[in-house]
């Protein structure tokens, strides 16, 4: 059997120096830090802000509306409805996402096709991005990987409650960060709110 070695903690500490017992020094050492670190990210900051972009911004910040921060190619952003070759929703309105969904927040309405090859198809389909946690379910749940969460639009907003209520028209009018890289997230945002106006 292996042997184990047992290090007692109390053993190896050394006793405080006076001026670390009164903890002066030691305030001021932290000052310090604080401040050099302070004055060296204002110092990038302020190269920044005078025109000189290459090189670090500073402690961990994004100078926002310029530099937007990389997202991860997994990232779950807003929803939007994938479609056929012909331009119709894929979606067959079997009601997965709707159930899988824990925040309820997906409303289906479901009518008939005549298409054999298809059953029926959503008349309406609303996602309420207010009560939406996007946890990702119902991308998971959906048979038919009509739904997905691959706009790369996280900056989602209304001034009413309605205005967070995604319809099926606006759904399918989104695209994939990998079909839109030529448009500006700024686009898709002017668009939804012309959807919603």
């Amino acid at each position: 059997m292996g042997r184990v070695n047992v290090i007692n903690v109390s053993e190896r500490r050394r006793s405080l120096t006076f001026l670390e017992r009164i903890y002066v020094t030691e305030v001021f050492r932290g000052l310090w830090l604080t401040a050099a670190h302070f004055f060296v990210n204002l110092g990038r900051h302020t190269l920044w802000l005078f025109g000189f972009k290459g090189g670090p911004y500073g402690a961990a910040t994004y100078q926002y509306p310029e530099v937007r921060r990389p997202q991860a190619p997994r990232l779950r952003s807003l929803h939007r409805l994938a479609k056929r070759p012909d331009g119709t929703p894929r979606c067959v309105a079997c009601m997965m996402c709707e159930t899988a969904c824990p925040a309820f927040c997906i409303q289906i309405v479901a009518e008939e096709v005549d298409d054999p090859n298809i059953e029926k198809r959503p008349k309406s389909f609303d996602i309420d991005v207010g009560r939406c946690v996007f946890c990702g379910f119902c991308v998971e749940a959906c048979p038919e990987d009509a739904i997905r969460m691959d706009t790369g639009i996280t900056e989602i907003g209304s001034l009413s409650r309605n205005g967070m209520i995604l319809n099926k028209e606006m759904l399918l009018s989104l695209e994939s960060a990998e079909n839109r890289a030529d448009k500006a997230v700024d686009m898709l945002q002017k668009q939804l709110v012309e959807f919603k106006a």
